[in-house]
């Protein structure tokens, strides 16, 4: 048990680090389902899949963030999922190789009452941000016999599901009366030169340099390197 609430306990930390808040978040510690029980829908949800498998939820006080963490202009509509997957993605992280699954909007009051599910408040400094409900499902306390093997078999089960790749040429930030002032014929400078690599994301996480190449008369990629783990993370 003690093997598994320290996974949970830096799941938690590194979402804190990376949830694309304007003020400094930290986690206060562990606190009873209840406090987020009132918080329960709509709520984030997501299950990831490895060596461990983990029900995550994130439960937040005050979503109006998002839109501006977004880049979207405002009043557009935005995903909350695609602004919190990179810090779900790092709380994921904790838990070693595997893949973390679609992102919900959904109620969960059925993961908070759970008794396995154990909960962390998200602190801003001076109240709570929001909350963290971690579930580790079928995760031993030690080393698995099977190893690579039984990973592989968990992964084997989620082979045939959808992931988004995008190739990514650069980026660039502008205010949304820079936004609002778009047309066509402007021309936007990018923070990449001509001739560098495209990035390759799957599901918005880094894991392949390539270039662009055209065939027959389509844009396609051409991999010309394929990122670890340390590297992979934007």
């Amino acid at each position: 048990m003690s093997i598994t609430l320290t996974l949970q306990e830096a799941a938690a930390e590194r979402l804190a680090q990376h949830l694309p808040a304007s003020s400094l978040l930290t986690v206060a510690g562990i606190v009873p389902a209840e406090a987020a029980a009132a918080y329960a829908s709509p709520a984030v949800t997501a299950t990831f899949v490895g060596a461990s498998t983990a029900d995550f939820a994130l439960l937040l006080v005050d979503n109006s963030f998002l839109a501006a963490a977004s880049g979207a202009v405002v009043g557009a509509q935005f995903s909350a999922g695609d602004v919190l997957r990179p810090a779900l993605e790092q709380a994921a992280s904790a838990f070693d190789a595997g893949v973390l699954g679609e992102l919900r909007e959904e109620d969960a009051s059925g993961l908070l009452a759970d008794p396995e599910t154990v909960v962390f408040e998200i602190n801003d400094g001076g109240a709570p941000f929001g909350w963290f409900a971690v579930r580790v499902r079928n995760n031993d306390a030690g080393p698995s016999r099977g190893g690579q093997d039984d990973l592989g078999a968990r992964l084997g089960l989620i082979s045939n599901v959808e992931m988004a790749l995008t190739v990514e040429i650069g980026r660039t930030r502008m205010s949304v009366r820079e936004a609002l002032a778009l047309e066509p014929g402007k021309v936007i400078e990018l923070d990449r030169s001509a001739g560098a690599p495209a990035d390759v994301l799957l599901n918005g996480r880094l894991i392949a340099h390539g270039e662009v190449v055209v065939v027959d008369q389509d844009y396609a990629v051409r991999i010309t390197r394929i990122l670890d783990g340390a590297e992979g993370t934007l």
